[in-house]
């Protein structure tokens, strides 16, 4: 099998926030691109988005990793909202001018998932086929509810929820009831003693890699079911 190109890119996140970083890693053969929003306390070339960009691009899956502005800078917490979504969008755009052939999918890890479906949910994202999500984050630790999960409701597209069971930010009996009651019905995909960032326990008799390569299985089956 031939390998995967990675190539960077700069493009405008927003007219008042400039330009910001993103990586395209694209296997040969690839048949949908994920547009991959990283988590609120680590950009894009955290561990987590590398490993896992690298398993999916081994099942025929490419993805674009970019940072919002505020982690492009490398200072101070997360952009307001509306610039987080505005990101998205512009990072969507660049990713369907990148590779016009590939079939677009968007969400990412924690944060950047949530501010992907908060974009989606109030305007289509140009071109996207569907939404996945690595640890939805639905509530605050400690503070469970379901009320940053309302939006979901206006979405309307194939949505992919990978979760844990330990996930201190998303209470399963929460987000479950919760994805029922939507059309179309979500996927949610549950890794047994798996925290908000996927790691496991050493007495789980798993290892972080093995979750990682379920975690990708899943999404290149999933993504074949919504790019056909």
């Amino acid at each position: 099998m031939r390998p995967s190109t990675t190539t960077e890119h700069r493009f405008t996140a927003t007219a008042s926030t400039g330009e910001v970083t993103g990586i395209l890693v694209r296997p040969h053969a690839a048949t949908a691109l994920f547009v991959y929003a990283h988590g609120a306390g680590a950009g894009m070339r955290h561990a987590f988005m590398e490993a896992s960009a690298v398993r999916l691009a081994d099942r025929g899956v490419a993805t674009f990793r970019y940072h919002f502005p505020y982690m492009e800078r490398g200072r101070g917490g997360p952009n307001p909202a509306p610039v987080l979504v505005k990101t998205v969008r512009s990072a969507v755009a660049e990713a369907a001018r990148l590779a016009p052939d590939l079939a677009l999918l968007a969400g990412g890890k924690s944060m950047g998932g949530r501010m992907t479906s908060t974009a989606a949910a109030s305007e289509a994202l140009a071109g996207v086929r569907g939404l996945a999500f690595f640890g939805f984050p639905l509530h605050a630790v400690g503070r469970p509810s379901a009320d940053r999960g309302a939006h979901l409701a206006d979405v309307g597209l194939p949505m992919l929820f990978l979760q844990g069971t330990r996930d201190k930010l998303a209470e399963l009996s929460l987000l479950e009831p919760l994805l029922a009651d939507m059309r179309p019905t979500p996927s949610l995909h549950v890794v047994d003693g798996a925290d908000h960032g996927f790691h496991v326990l050493k007495r789980s008799g798993r290892s972080d890699e093995e979750v990682l390569e379920e975690l990708a299985e899943r999404f290149a089956s999933w993504a074949t079911e919504v790019v056909g």
